[in-house]
């Protein structure tokens, strides 16, 4: 047989064996790779099969997608930000609350739980009205904070508190998917609060409260309260009230047994007695009334009234009786120095409320001079919860009582410090600096004052001389009168005190002193009250400022000068 030769596009023949293959070889092909197997079209039903399954694939990942950038795209975009970026606060410290002499009052310590610096207060007793507590930042169940400020919640911290807190800061912080930090970056740095500095001296204040403290335990006084403020810038020296809280224990609100035992204690340690407390004054109100006396040329102040420990008038009902008014002693005669010296009521009576050929201030000249000295305002002190009190007036009891007649005998206690008077310790102190200063009712603060600070006060329309007589008269009281237990060796105090009746059987008062020193160069004034004793007790007010002046000869010598 004549084989024909074929040309490839080389141009070479195709020998056999290119042709025909080797029965031998066939074992070695890989029939799982297609090796040695004749090539067929897929069948229609596997072309459709493999089409739908595409299709399926394809929907399920068409509404994946669909669900990732259109329904659930916004929340799903803040979770990626959020797991790679996030935005922190830095916490700004607040500023320090110190006292004149730069002892740290409030300030700041680590938190180790925390972004933010704790709160802590100095252990110093008395301070805690004056100095106040805070409320720190607040955080959800996921972390967050929702509240990022400190709020003080009372005294200067919360009077301050916006020059105590300074401005929070922000930083950018990168995490990755464990929630690892990667790296952070401050994109608004903090800036810290601004320091407060009082004019309060802590270690007197301490002094001064453990004697208010020391006396109500001794005497079974409900609590009490005072003050001393220089009279000349209103600056306080000191303000302190007893019974008082823990700031620290308040701040950091963990111990709920002492926090409960301030809630549940009957004298309310909350009540900041300094500022908030209204008293009935007593006689520490005849120094005001005998100013507005001289003021109107009611009596000659040389002229003496005799005292035989009453005075009766007619009982407007029933003229065959009298109505009784009576003297806390049988003085004899005594003219207005003198009247306030031994604090004779009968001569109050007089020329309070007019008796015999005596005439009176009246209702009507009495409020107004004693609203005038301030009572009845706020004084603008700078920490909150100053109340005003209230000064007796026929419209006053016309609006509180059924009965609201104003009688003559209204106007004879009213003259005294009775009846409807409240008061505070810090209008009294204020009260009874403006007739030290010569008639300047200045504005309290507990903040000292910067160098060439303009001083708030108001001018009193008072003649001089006339405020004279009752400087003189408030010396006598400590030289021969009711304030003898304050005449001390070698420091020249002026003083009022009083003692004001409670309730209708009068078993409790309230014992008071105020006044100021040193008397012939007069730099500070006080007020001293401690409420609701017994009205056999005969230590009082008197003993606890005399106890502080005995301890200030010692301890700080530089104020009595």
């Amino acid at each position: 047989m004549k084989i024909l030769s074929l040309e490839t596009s080389r141009g070479s023949e195709i020998d056999p064996d290119e042709i025909f293959l080797d029965s031998s070889n066939l074992p070695h092909f890989d029939t799982n790779q297609f090796e040695g197997r004749m090539e067929k079209p897929l069948s229609q039903r596997t072309f459709l099969f493999v089409s739908i399954t595409f299709l399926l694939v394809g929907f399920v990942f068409l509404g994946k997608l669909w669900a990732l950038q259109v329904t659930n795209g916004d929340s799903f975009g803040i979770k990626s930000e959020n797991n790679s970026l996030k935005h922190t606060v830095i916490f700004a410290n607040r500023g320090l609350v110190l006292d004149r002499n730069g002892e740290q009052l409030a300030y700041n310590g680590l938190n180790p739980d925390g972004d933010f610096s704790l709160r802590h207060y100095a252990n110093t007793e008395g301070l805690s009205h004056l100095v106040g507590y805070i409320k720190y930042p607040s955080l959800d169940s996921s972390g967050f904070y929702y509240d990022d400020k400190y709020h003080g919640k009372s005294g200067v911290e919360s009077s301050y508190d916006e020059h105590l807190s300074g401005r929070n800061g922000l930083k950018i912080i990168e995490i990755d998917a464990l929630g690892n930090l990667q790296s952070e970056s401050v994109l608004d740095p903090p800036k810290d609060g601004k320091n407060v500095k009082l004019a309060v001296d802590s270690k007197l204040n301490e002094k001064f409260f453990n004697f208010i403290k020391q006396t109500a335990q001794d005497r079974g006084f409900r609590g009490g309260a005072g003050a001393i403020m220089d009279i000349k810038t209103g600056e306080l020296l000191s303000l302190t009230s007893y019974p008082e809280f823990s700031s620290e224990i308040l701040t950091q609100g963990k111990d709920k047994t002492a926090i409960n035992g301030f809630i549940e204690d009957k004298n309310n340690p909350f009540i900041n007695r300094a500022v908030s407390g209204l008293y009935t004054p007593g006689s520490i109100i005849k120094p005001f009334i005998a100013t507005g006396v001289l003021e109107e040329n009611i009596i000659n102040p040389l002229k003496q009234i005799l005292s035989t420990g009453s005075i009766s008038i007619p009982n407007p009902y029933d003229r065959t009786k009298s109505s009784i008014f009576k003297d806390w002693k049988a003085h004899g005669w005594v003219d207005l120095r003198h009247a306030l010296a031994v604090s004779s009521d009968v001569y109050f009576y007089a020329v309070g409320g007019g008796f015999e050929d005596q005439q009176g201030l009246g209702i009507s000249k009495i409020n107004d001079y004693i609203k005038t000295f301030g009572f009845g305002f706020e004084t603008g002190i700078d920490i909150e919860g100053e109340v005003v009190g209230n000064v007796p007036n026929p419209e006053w009891k016309e609006k509180t009582f059924e009965d609201g007649n104003w009688r003559l005998g209204d106007t004879y206690n009213s003259s005294i410090g009775q009846y409807g008077f409240q008061i505070t310790v810090i209008q009294s102190v204020r009260a009874v600096a403006s007739i030290a200063n010569g008639g300047y009712l200045l504005a309290p603060t507990v903040r000292q004052l910067e160098k060439d600070e303009e001083i708030e006060y108001n001018k009193l329309p008072f003649d001089g001389d006339n405020l004279q007589i009752i400087r003189e008269g408030m010396r006598l009281a400590v030289t021969e009168g009711t304030a003898s237990g304050l005449n001390i060796q070698g420091l020249e105090i002026a003083a009022k005190t009083g003692t004001a009746e409670l309730g209708v059987a009068k078993n409790f008062v309230n014992s008071w002193s105020i006044g100021y020193f040193p008397y012939k160069n007069p730099r500070y004034a006080f007020a001293v009250v401690m409420e609701s004793g017994s009205s056999s007790n005969t230590i009082g007010a008197t003993f606890v400022i005399r106890q502080l002046f005995d301890w200030m000869k010692i301890n700080t010598p530089q104020y009595l000068e």
